[in-house]
């Protein structure tokens, strides 16, 4: 699956009375991941909000076509989400339940397996590990199969040891759909986006960044990554 490049036109938003957006252009390529980052507060969860369709703003949003996005698009929040009283396999399927659709179990067990999970499907949320229980959501997420995802700290609760386990899963399953990831972390802005942009300012401004050479998911230790890593941590420590 190859993700549909995103186009925002003239978007105005406006948020506690403050003006976070002010006919902000904006275009995202088709079938890569962008990372977005900037300091708490400035607007990234609005933002990605509005492309998800869950805010209304003036402006437009379309893909590269001028298409709109209705139903092209996952969400994956930082907290799982995951209703305790289904079963792993159940929390996947649970879009199906939702909209009174057959689920595709089949599918749904398949992509357990790719995330290292068909031994718990039956089991209850309540038993996994907060890393196992962001593998179901990210499950889930992959199972809507849409070709736009976007994904607010999905990572953020985790140690650092299983996040960047699942930032390698992530770069793997998400490789050619249109991604948008919002995150605190250089690091992991770093390993996994094609585009990184730096938010700042009200109303806000989107920076571009050079990403690391290379392909996702990069090694932590990778010269290039760590030099951008730095070059992110200074640009945000100086927006405080």
């Amino acid at each position: 699956m190859t993700g549909p490049g995103i186009e925002v036109a003239g978007l105005t938003l406006r948020f506690g009375g403050r003006l976070l957006f002010d006919r902000l252009d904006l275009r995202l390529p088709g079938g890569e991941l962008t990372a977005l980052l900037g300091v708490s507060g400035v607007g990234k969860t609005s933002l990605l909000r509005v492309l998800a369709g869950f805010s209304e703003a003036d402006g437009r949003i379309t893909t590269q076509h001028g298409a709109p996005l209705d139903g092209l698009v996952a969400y994956m929040g930082q907290n799982d989400l995951l209703f305790p009283w289904l079963s792993v396999l159940g929390n996947v399927v649970a879009g199906d339940r939702l909209r009174g659709a057959r689920p595709d179990r089949q599918r749904a067990a398949g992509l357990l397996d790719r995330v290292a999970l068909g031994g718990v499907a039956d089991a209850l949320p309540a038993t996994l590990s907060g890393g196992m229980r962001q593998r179901v959501a990210l499950a889930r997420t992959l199972y809507e199969d849409r070709p736009v995802v976007l994904m607010d700290e999905p990572f953020s609760s985790l140690d650092q040891v299983s996040r960047a386990r699942m930032q390698d899963l992530a770069a793997e399953l998400l490789r050619g759909r249109t991604a948008v990831l919002i995150t605190h972390d250089p690091l992991e802005a770093c390993r996994l986006a094609q585009n990184i942009l730096v938010m700042s300012g009200f109303p806000a401004v989107l920076s571009p960044v050079p990403a690391p050479a290379g392909a996702t998911p990069r090694k932590v230790d990778d010269p290039d990554v760590l030099a951008t890593q730095g070059g992110l941590l200074r640009m945000l420590m100086s927006q405080c």
